[in-house]
């Protein structure tokens, strides 16, 4: 057997090695190609910040987006692994993950997924993707939104099969999973109450508590204006207002 042949040999044993190696969970990184459009990155970001604002109290759960979730009942990382744009997991340590790996996991799947469409990836996420959800991954609630054409539409696992979600007089599809609404507002999908509020991002909670400290100082002002007009008037009257 030549050199070269033997070297070959070798280098295709190491190969297998490497794609067949269990590396523990602390090694398993993300490995999700770049978000297509700025679009895309907005939305996920949005969906990430209005959630985690929104649940900040609570320990028991992990969102994320654009991070490969490892699948595979043999436990390998070279195979058997999908990047759901968005997903959410109930009934867990909330904590940073460079992954979502199912068999150091305890065997959990997302609870919520709702992936961004492109026209390169619609057909996967609205055919392939959904199969997979609803068979594999068992998810629960599946969501997808194009950003530009504004197509949304959200699936309820009943009976082992995705039923489509009907919208509210408001345009809106209920997460069972998640208890809140989604629906379209300026052109992105956002989070709303059951009872039809905007969840809003840390940056607009404070800009609304900064609007209402504002309507408050305004009203103090104006009450104390009040007061000052009546005392006036009192005493054009000979009446002492601090006697009243």
């Amino acid at each position: 057997m030549t050199i070269a042949k033997e070297l070959e040999i070798s280098q295709n044993t190491v190969q297998s090695i490497e794609e067949n190696v269990i590396l523990p969970p602390s090694n398993l990184y993300s490995d999700e190609p770049p978000l297509e459009t700025e679009l895309h990155l907005e939305e996920i970001i949005l969906l990430l910040k209005c959630l985690k604002w929104l649940w900040r109290d609570r320990t028991d759960f992990y969102a994320a987006g654009n991070l490969t979730i490892y699948f595979s009942s043999k436990k390998l990382k070279t195979e058997d692994f999908r990047g759901p744009d968005f997903f959410v997991v109930l009934d867990v340590e909330r904590k940073v993950r460079k992954s979502w790996t199912i068999w150091e996991e305890e065997g959990k799947y997302p609870n919520f997924i709702l992936e961004i469409l492109s026209p390169t990836t619609a057909n996967t996420d609205k055919e392939f993707k959904k199969t997979l959800y609803q068979n594999t991954f068992r998810t629960p609630d599946y969501f997808w939104f194009d950003p530009e054409t504004l197509e949304f539409a959200g699936f309820h696992l009943v009976d082992g099969k995705y039923e489509p979600l009907q919208p509210n007089a408001q345009g809106h599809l209920w997460s069972q999973q998640l208890g809140l609404y989604l629906g379209i507002y300026e052109r992105l999908v956002r989070f709303f109450t059951p009872d039809g509020q905007l969840v809003p991002t840390p940056e607009e909670s404070a800009d609304q508590e900064r609007e209402r400290a504002e309507q408050e100082t305004q009203r103090a002002e104006q009450e104390r204006e009040r007061a000052e007009r009546l005392a006036a008037k009192l005493r054009e009257l000979n009446i002492d207002p601090d006697t009243i």
